[in-house]
Order: structure tokens, then C-alpha cells, then sequence
């Protein structure tokens, strides 16, 4: 004790009175104080310097609290559920073209990050089917879709391809119950969360009303989506490791310690097992066990036993528990999808023969000349060799060989010697069983059309290069054949297991490959698909310079009639869960890196913080859902992750003059507070930069809800020193502020309905893409049934696309009532019409037939009977599929009437029964020049015109282009695909437009940055006559050379923010656009007219490639 303290001495008592009784000095001692000896054995124990009462898991909640709770979870109830069954029909991304479906593997389209209805709903259809899937997410969160879609009925019948397809026998609004009740649950957890951070109650009352009210995460839980099953399961973690901390400081090892620790990792295993980015929660929950452990390691008191014993417990906890829940998800998985289906390609040989209906019976062990094999490749998800009785349309003209996925008759082939005389294909049954070893020349015999595998110095189809041959079926019936059908088999390598598979062909246990004997080529195949001629099954070619993992093959079936009936049989190894898993867990890594393509609603992490641009999931009816956060929710919950950057470099700087600010208590519990969200908002936010793959708004989800109670842990600190009732006056100012943003933003989550003024005035950032044009004038016109600015008839809906294999299904307006899906007529009746080039009498939106010129001179139509100017695509004479209508509005209603009348202004010339003669270009009727005046107000844009042998001619013409627009074409120089590109140089920014052309590749669409300028490309359908908003393309009419379409794509009010970069990609592409073959080029005049938005593209013959022509 020091000298300067002086201890009282109790006074005596008076003299005569008897002596009190010396009694303890504390005579009731406090029984959660340690004295020295128990601090001691509390040490050696691993316990902390007191052993205080404390309440379970840190939660010291006032009864009043509860019931705070509750009613939180009431709001949260009414803002989630408010309308969930609408909109009634299947909600996806308000987009016509997917780039991910660009992306496809020889047979398949490669699974895709796309977050629709149309999707996941899907997957509950495949998983109640039992057919088998690819998906790049783990399955839980589909799982839980499931089995709320199966509890309530579904079958599982509902095929989920069409956009905007009214619901029909499916439970949808027990399946979006799904995420919305999880998204109602994540609202109590973070006030919990906070509250166990010791937080004040104000605090964590402000933050969970910011959960509940944030526009972005309600838009997510109300649909049928993964995101919100992936946000609850990161707050569930988050609270979970927050209670184990506080027990841990407390007492370890007890019961209560172990459970939130065991809790604690299953729900690790659940958020990664809904999404992989519940990765970046188990780094979060991984760090701080790291800093745990390093902390117990520094403290003397704690034995190195004790230690082990520490990161034993948490190994298992937060390591064996998360990794067994995650691949019991698998398990269940497996278990449900026992049949074949759509995912079985990108499975192994081994894998798909786990499935029902992939079962192979047992087959021959060996390969000998007159087999009847089967033979697949091994790279490419092994598809059979194949042919079918279809030839190639330019080349040798001979029959096609393709890769197929699935089993067939056409997949069977006869292996004979190519160095007997005679007929090999006859002579093979007399001679004795001969085995195929390396270096035997054969000839592969295609017994369902009697051809030999052929290959000769032609050109393949796509893969138009020097150094690839095609490859045919050449040949008939009788016919030996000649050279070209020979080829050696040289063998690779075979199974360790079987020491003759690698001296002869052993059936699925020898890979060889198959050398061609005159030129030298081996027999190559790779992920290119054919067009629709080729039924988009996979090119095989003659490769001289093959890679070696696209050139090996392997015989799967065998069957020789002259083998004994005892001849050794072999087939798959049956692969075990873990195989499974393991093969499973690659095949989702890889199609995940490889989403590397751009997409109309991508954006980058850079603009996630700010709030820069969002996602437009649905419109129709006026009606639109678009994802956009919060902005005052978002923009506060930046703020304060900046605020605390500034706040600890701050006092990391003062640490470093000599204060000591971290000694004290206040900062240090702040510190650790806002330290620990801060770090979970990192580890979920920094990792999206390194990745190159597509990227969406969505994927802020888990960073925001760290960011969230980040900006709550800032307010809880700046509010500190006021009085409860200052504080609590702060905290209704700011949730006023943010449901005010909620109720203004509205409309666009729950898709009600709002007027086109409001909208346009809710655009507070440039960027902030929604389409107010979609809206009605006011409020009036939607209980009056008005329709939009420029009147639209009610459409039947018509499905474009959605074939197996092919890309996803786009609904879009039938115009011709049914009459697209008629058969074609015949083509000596019918009328090609070039396109861009307006004809007085023939409604080219409206079929073939011309109507009669008496109704030239018809009454004119009441303002409000005006019939609705169509705007819809020819299709191809061949093509059988919908009529896309063009859904594009007019800024103002002003252009409705003239608009209308322009429509008006085009007369009928011919009779139904009387059709014209066919004509490939130029106006098709009595008078040329109003053929011309009504093509100049149709059309009043300048032209530009490329030309390439391959593709076509391409027309894309523009209004109102700025003279600082450049165009230009380059072709690519490994010269196995083209690619037509479009550059629009303009204040801002650049919109590439790419060329698909099946006849070489498809091509992914990139888009960089749109001009500032409003630039309104919208896909409706990569089909033949694809039409976007303000774009119509009709292709060619079928030739030797298949049509193709044009696909055009925006990233409409994503501006440059590096404008030399900008330059330089302009200047590097026109570079390349000279470089290729320059020729002169024709630039057809402007044709004048008012600014009306609409662009053409038209395709035609095959002639010469021309460079760029710059205005």
C-alpha cells in the first residue's frame, strides 16, 4: 500500500462497555470472487481471471427486449410476404439473351451463375424427377426449395423454360416462402448478433430494421433464389461464433461452450453448402480462431497439453464438422438424382454408369479385326464417334461425322484390316481372330449407312483452318473404298491394372489414337459445336497439329461373333461416394472459372459499394422488379467502413507517438468490435477482384450485411457519450431516412405499379439502368386499362428456343397468332423479301401473303382505335418458331401518332391469292419510288455494309449516330471463327456488337462500356430472326451456307471511368480492323427522317471481306 494513503483504525469503545466480538470482516463473501490460490488452479486450468456469472452465449437480453423481438419480426413478416404471389408467373432476369449460354461444351449447355426463377425452379423439378443435374452451387439451398415444393404438392411436371409463363399445378409461393422466411429470420439474428457484441439495445434494434427495410435483400428472399438461404446462414454463423467467444472467455470445456462450437461449424458446412462464397464466412470464423489460438499460445498460464487440447477441439469442430455436413449435402444429392438427365455429359464414362438408364451390360475384354466397337472420346466429356445420314451442306458434301453424347445404333462401328486384298469388310469372318495391336492399319466401317470413316484435304466446316481436315463418312454398300479410309492405330497408354491393354486395344482400358495414312492427321474432336444442320452435335476433324488430350480415344463396347462364349468380359468400375464427390466438386470448379464471359447486368466490385448499377429481373404488364438496394442503408454502410479505416490508421499513427490510446477499455472493446465486421466485410468483398469470371450486384450480399452491422458498431461508438434518449432520437432520424428510400423504391421490389415521372426522378444515379419507359403515364391509366405510350395488341406468347441442349428458352410475343408455328410453305410461293427495304402492299411483320391494295384507301381509325404498330422480325422460310415482337417504347407520346401513321402510311399492292414473284433485294411492287419514300421513313438511318465469304452480308445501320462514332469489322487471326464487331466511340464509352455465325463458332458477346448516349439494345432471341429493342435482323433465306443471327448486347449506363484505356481498346481494335485484308468499302448515304430509335440488320449473300468505314 502506498505511504500517502492512511489506513482509519477503528475507534475503541468507551471504557465499562464489554469488547465486542471480533466477527469477519466480510461476513457474506462474495461467491463469484477467486481468491488467490483458486485464481492460480483457475489458470492451470485455462480459465480466465474471474469466473463471473454470465449469461449463455454473452445474450443479456431485458425481458422487454423479447418482446422488442417479436414485434421486429412482425414488420419483417409484412415486408417480405407483402404480395409474394405476385407476379404469378415464373420470374427471370429481364433479359433476352443470356451470355452464359454462349458457353457451350459439345453438347450441352455448360450450367451458368444465373439467378431466375426459371433456374432453381427447374433444378426442384429435376430433383422430384430424380434426373440428374449440373449446377456450380453446392445443392442445399435447392435442397430446402425442394422439399417445400414437394410438402406442397408438386410433381414436378412445370418445366420452368418460359419467361413470364403463368404458374400452373406448382406450389411457387410455398417455394419463394423458402427465402423469404429466411430472410425474416436473418433480421432478429442480427439484432441478437449485435447484442451479443455488446452493443446497446437502440444499436441493435437500428440495425435489424436496416436488414429489414434494405430494398436489395428483400427483392432476393422473394423469389425463388439462393441468396437469402445464403445471407441467413452467414448471419446464423456470425451470431454462433460471437456466443462461443463469449463462452470461451468465460469457462472452456464446459457443455455450453461445446454446444456453440458445435453449432458454430454446422452452420460453416450449411453456408457453404448453399453457395461457395460461404468460403470466404469460414476464412472470417478462421482468422479469428487463429487469433485465439495464437493468444492462448502467448499466455504462460496455459500448458502446452491445454493448448493442443484447445486446437484439437476447434479442429474438429470448425474443420471434420463443416467438411461432413457439406459432403452429406452431396450424399443426399446423389441419393435423390439416381437417373439419367441433362447433367450426364459432363460426368465421367464411370459416373454416368451409376445412373439409371446409363447402365452398360458387360462386354468383350478384347478389340479384333471384325468387332462391332463403340468408341469415345476421352476429353470431351466422351461423346461417341458418330454419323448420321445427313451430309455436310458445303465441303466434300459427304456424310457427317459428329461427336454425340448419347447412346445410339449410329454410334457402331466395324473395325477390318486395310491391308488384305479382297474385301475387308466381308473377308474379316473367315479369317482367325486377329487382335489390334499399335501400328495395325484399319478401316472403320459405319454399319447403319454401310460408309467408311473418310478424311481428305477439304476444309472442315468450322474449324476452318490449314492444318484441320474434314473428316466424312465416304462410301456404300460393295464399295472397298480407296486410301483416304485408312487409318493406323497408334496406342497411348493403357491400365495399369491390365498389362496387355497396353499392347493391344483393350475395350475401356486402352486409349489410342487414330493417325490418318495419307496425310498424317489424327482423328481430333473438341468443344465446337456444328450448326443446326448438324443437329449442334460436336465437330470431329482431322487434326495436324492435335493436341494430345483431344486425339485419344477409347473402344467402350466390343462384340465379335467369333469370340468364345467364355471370352473374358469387362466394364466400368463402379466409383464410390468419394469419387463421385471429388469428380463432382471439379466439374462445378471448372464451369464456374469458366463464366468469364460479360453479361447485359454484370458489373464489377469496384461499383458494388457505391451502388452503381443494378439487376432488372422481370417486367411486364408496365410492371417491373429491379435489384437496387437501399441507397441511404448502402451509401451509410460504405461511409462507415471508411470511417473506421481513417479512425484506426489514425490511431495506429498516434500508438506510433508514444500514446496509448489501445490501453484503454473503451477503444479496445470498439476496436475488437468494429475490427471483427470489418474483417468479415473484407474477407467477403476483396476476393470478387481476383476473380475474372461474371459478376453481379448480388454477390455484395454477404459484404453488405458485415457493411451493415459495421456502420451500427460506428454508430453505437460516435453515440456513445449521449444519453439514451439523444441516441435514440439519432436512430429514428436515420431509419425515417431509410424507410423513406424503402417505401420510394417500392414499386420496382414488389413490381407494383408506378408512373413514368416518379420513376425518372427516382434515377438519382445515371447508372441506375431500370427502364422507366415500361411505366404508364400515371396512375389513372392502369385502373383504366390504358397500355403503353405506343399501344401494343395482347400478344399470344410464343417460346423462342428452349430445345435440349441448345440455349434457354425466350418467351416473346407471338404476333402471327400461332401462324409461325404452321409449316413453312412451300418456297415457289413464297416471297423473300430484302430486309430494310419497305415494300408498298406487303406487311412483312405479318407473314408472306400480300394483301390487296383495295385497302389502301380504308376510313382512318379513331386515335384510341389505332391498331398498334407491329414491329416484328421475317423469320427464315425454313424456320418454324415464333414471331418476336419488338416491346420498344417511344420517349414521348407526341410519336405515338406519328409513329402510328407511318405505320398507316404503307399501302397493300397485292392480293392474297396472287403472290409475287420472288426477289432477294429492292422494293417488290407497282411504284419503286414509294417503295423508297416509305423505306426512308421506316428507316431513316445511315447504313454501313461488311461483307465476308463466311458470313454473309451484314447491314447495321443507326439514328442519330454522332460523327465521332467509328465502325469497323476485324476478323480473328487463328482463323477458326470470325468475329464481327461493332465499335461506337462516343463521349463515354464503347459498345462492341459480335457476330454469332454457327458455320465457325459461337462467339461470346463482350461488351465494355455504352456511349452516354441512350443506346437501347435489348435481346429478345438468338434465334433466326432475332429482334432487339430498336433493332430488327432478318437473316438469309436457307443457302448451302446456314443464316445466322446477330447478336447484339448493352451495358447500358456503364461509363468508362478510365478513359485512355477507353482509347486505347478503340485504337488497338481499329489497328486490327486495317490489318484485315483491306479493301475498299461502299457507305450507302444517310437516308434521312426524324430521331426515331430504330436500327436494321440485314443479311444476305456470300461475297468479299471489307474493312471499317469511319463518318
Amino acid at each position: 500500500m502506498s505511504a500517502s494513503v492512511r489506513v482509519r483504525r477503528t475507534a475503541s469503545p468507551p471504557p465499562g462497555l464489554a469488547q465486542p466480538v471480533h466477527t469477519q470482516r466480510f461476513p457474506n463473501p462474495r461467491r463469484d470472487i477467486l481468491d488467490a490460490d483458486e485464481k492460480r488452479a483457475a489458470a492451470s486450468r485455462g480459465y480466465g481471471p474471474g469466473r463471473k456469472l454470465h449469461p449463455f452465449g454473452g445474450l443479456n437480453l431485458e425481458p422487454a427486449e423479447w418482446k422488442l423481438l417479436i414485434l421486429i419480426i412482425i414488420v419483417a413478416f409484412g415486408v417480405r410476404l407483402f404480395r409474394i404471389s405476385k407476379p404469378n408467373s415464373v420470374v427471370k432476369l429481364a433479359l433476352s439473351f443470356d451470355i452464359c449460354h454462349a458457353m457451350c461444351c459439345a453438347f450441352l449447355t455448360l450450367p451458368v451463375d444465373r439467378f431466375d426463377e426459371v433456374h432453381f425452379g427447374k433444378f426442384a423439378s429435376r430433383y422430384i424427377k430424380s434426373q440428374y443435374f449440373v449446377d456450380v452451387h453446392p445443392p442445399l439451398a435447392k435442397l430446402l426449395i425442394t422439399l417445400a415444393g414437394w410438402l406442397s404438392g408438386y410433381d414436378g411436371d412445370f418445366d420452368f423454360k418460359d419467361i413470364a409463363k403463368v404458374y400452373s399445378n406448382v406450389p411457387y409461393v410455398a417455394m419463394r416462402m423458402v427465402p423469404a422466411m429466411l430472410g425474416v429470420f436473418t433480421v432478429p439474428i442480427a439484432y441478437l448478433t449485435l447484442r451479443a457484441l455488446e452493443c446497446r439495445a437502440t444499436t441493435a434494434l437500428l440495425a435489424s430494421l436496416f436488414i429489414t427495410f434494405e430494398n436489395g435483400m428483400i427483392t432476393q428472399s422473394r423469389h425463388i433464389l439462393l441468396d437469402s438461404p445464403l445471407i441467413f446462414f452467414t448471419a446464423l454463423t456470425v451470431l454462433l461464433w460471437t456466443g462461443f467467444c463469449n463462452e470461451d472467455k468465460h469457462e472452456p470445456f464446459t457443455e455450453s461452450w461445446w454446444l456453440w462450437l458445435t453449432l458454430t461449424g454446422l452452420s460453416l458446412g450449411a453456408v457453404v453448402s448453399c453457395k461457395w462464397v460461404g468460403l470466404f464466412t469460414i476464412a472470417t470464423v478462421g482468422l479469428g480462431t487463429i487469433k485465439q489460438l495464437w493468444t492462448l499460445l502467448g499466455d504462460m498460464r496455459v500448458t502446452p497439453r491445454l493448448w493442443v487440447r484447445h486446437f484439437m477441439a476447434r479442429a474438429l469442430c470448425l474443420i471434420a464438422v463443416p467438411l461432413f455436413f457439406y459432403m452429406f449435402m452431396f450424399w443426399i444429392h446423389f441419393a435423390i438424382l439416381s437417373n439419367s438427365g441433362e447433367g450426364d455429359g459432363f460426368m465421367s464414362s464411370e459416373f454416368q454408369h451409376t445412373l439409371r438408364g446409363r447402365w452398360m451390360a458387360d462386354t468383350n475384354a478384347d478389340v479384333a479385326i471384325g468387332s462391332l466397337v463403340t468408341i469415345r472420346h476421352v476429353n470431351t466429356q466422351g461423346g461417341y464417334l458418330h454419323s448420321h445420314p445427313h451430309n455436310y451442306p458445303g465441303g466434300s458434301g459427304q456424310q457427317q461425322i459428329t461427336l454425340y453424347p448419347h447412346r445410339d445404333s449410329n454410334n457402331d462401328w466395324r473395325i477390318v484390316n486395310a491391308t488384305e486384298s479382297g474385301d475387308p469388310y466381308v473377308d474379316w469372318e473367315k479369317g482367325p481372330i486377329t487382335y489390334v495391336t499399335s501400328g495395325t492399319r484399319v478401316k472403320l466401317r459405319h454399319t447403319s449407312t454401310d460408309k467408311s470413316l473418310h478424311s481428305h484435304d477439304y476444309r472442315p466446316p468450322v474449324s476452318d483452318v490449314d492444318f484441320q481436315n474434314e473428316v466424312s463418312a465416304y462410301g456404300m454398300a460393295g464399295f472397298v473404298g480407296d486410301a483416304n479410309d485408312d487409318w493406323i492405330v497408334e496406342i497411348h497408354k493403357g491400365d495399369d491394372k491390365d498389362r496387355d491393354s497396353g499392347k493391344r486395344l483393350r475395350t475401356l482400358r486402352t486409349q489410342f489414337r487414330l493417325r490418318h495414312a495419307l496425310t498424317g492427321c489424327y482423328l481430333f474432336s473438341h468443344k465446337v459445336k456444328l450448326p443446326d444442320w448438324a443437329y449442334e452435335q460436336q465437330e470431329v476433324t482431322c487434326n495436324k497439329q492435335a493436341v494430345m488430350d483431344n486425339s485419344l480415344w477409347y473402344v467402350e463396347t466390343s462384340i465379335h461373333p467369333n469370340f468364345p462364349a467364355d471370352a473374358p468380359k469387362v466394364n466400368y468400375r463402379i466409383p464410390g461416394f468419394l469419387s463421385k464427390f471429388l469428380e463432382l466438386q471439379q466439374v462445378m470448379w471448372t464451369t464456374n472459372a469458366g463464366l468469364t464471359d460479360r453479361h447485359t447486368y454484370d458489373s464489377r466490385p469496384d461499383s458494388w459499394p457505391r451502388l452503381r448499377r443494378g439487376i432488372n429481373f422481370w417486367v411486364k404488364d408496365h410492371r417491373q422488379i429491379y435489384l437496387l438496394g437501399n441507397p441511404i442503408i448502402w451509401w451509410l454502410s460504405t461511409a462507415s467502413v471508411l470511417f473506421y479505416i481513417a479512425i484506426r490508421g489514425f490511431l495506429i499513427l498516434r500508438a506510433k507517438r508514444g500514446f496509448r490510446d489501445f490501453e484503454n477499455t473503451k477503444v479496445v472493446k470498439y476496436d475488437t468490435l468494429c475490427g471483427f465486421l470489418f474483417v468479415g466485410w473484407s474477407l467477403h468483398y476483396f476476393p470478387f477482384f481476383l476473380m475474372g469470371r461474371q459478376l453481379f450486384l448480388h454477390h455484395y450480399f454477404p459484404a453488405l450485411y458485415f457493411a451493415i452491422l459495421l456502420c451500427c458498431g460506428v454508430f453505437d461508438l460516435v453515440t456513445s457519450t449521449l444519453r439514451p434518449r439523444v441516441r435514440l432520437q439519432i436512430a429514428a432520424v436515420l431509419l425515417i431516412i431509410a424507410i423513406w428510400n424503402y417505401a420510394y423504391f417500392s414499386p420496382l421490389v414488389y413490381g407494383n405499379t408506378w408512373t413514368k415521372a416518379k420513376c425518372r426522378k427516382a434515377q438519382w444515379v445515371k447508372t441506375w439502368d431500370f427502364s422507366c419507359n415500361d411505366f404508364l403515364d400515371s396512375y389513372s391509366d392502369y385502373n383504366a386499362g390504358v397500355g403503353a405510350a405506343t399501344p401494343q395488341k395482347s400478344p399470344a406468347v410464343a417460346t423462342v428456343g428452349g430445345e435440349a441442349g441448345g440455349r434457354g428458352a425466350v418467351v416473346v410475343e407471338d404476333n402471327l397468332g400461332g401462324a409461325a408455328n404452321l409449316p413453312p410453305e412451300d418456297k415457289a410461293d413464297t416471297t423473300t423479301i430484302a430486309f430494310g427495304q419497305a415494300e408498298p402492299g406487303h406487311d412483312i411483320f405479318g407473314g408472306n401473303d400480300l394483301e390487296k391494295s383495295s385497302q389502301v384507301n380504308e376510313p382512318a381509325v379513331e386515335p384510341g382505335e389505332q391498331e398498334p404498330k407491329e414491329v416484328s422480325v421475317v423469320m427464315a422460310a425454313q424456320q418454324t418458331s415464333g414471331v418476336v415482337q419488338d416491346a420498344a417504347e417511344p420517349d414521348a407520346v407526341e410519336n405515338e401518332s406519328e409513329e402510328d401513321s407511318t405505320s398507316e402510311a404503307v399501302p397493300d399492292a397485292t392480293s392474297d391469292s396472287q403472290p409475287e414473284p420472288e426477289k432477294t433485294e429492292g422494293p417488290q411492287g407497282e411504284t419503286e419510288e414509294e417503295a423508297e419514300r416509305a423505306r426512308k421513313e421506316l428507316f431513316p438511318e445511315e447504313r454501313f455494309r461488311w461483307r465476308d465469304s463466311s458470313l454473309g452480308t451484314v447491314t447495321i445501320s443507326q439514328t442519330g449516330a454522332p460523327s465521332t462514332y467509328r465502325r469497323m469489322v476485324q476478323r480473328a487471326v487463328n482463323g477458326s471463327f470470325v468475329e464481327l464487331g461493332l465499335l461506337l466511340l462516343a463521349s463515354c464509352g464503347v459498345v462492341s456488337l459480335t457476330a454469332i455465325n454457327p458455320a465457325h463458332q459461337n462467339i461470346p458477346l463482350r461488351t465494355r462500356c455504352m456511349p452516354a448516349k441512350d443506346s437501347r439494345f435489348r435481346i429478345i432471341s438468338q434465334e433466326w430472326g432475332m429482334l432487339t429493342d430498336g433493332t430488327y435482323i432478318k437473316p438469309q433465306q436457307a443457302t448451302q451456307r446456314q443464316a445466322y443471327p446477330l447478336a447484339l448486347q448493352e451495358d447500358r449506363h456503364m461509363h468508362c471511368s478510365k478513359p485512355l484505356t477507353t482509347l486505347l481498346v478503340v485504337l488497338f481494335t481499329l489497328a486490327m480492323g486495317v490489318a484485315a485484308r483491306p479493301t475498299p468499302i461502299e457507305c450507302e448515304p444517310p437516308g434521312g427522317g426524324d430521331n426515331d430509335r430504330r436500327r436494321a440488320v440485314d443479311m444476305n449473300e456470300d461475297s468479299a471481306l471489307v474493312p471499317s468505314c469511319v463518318v
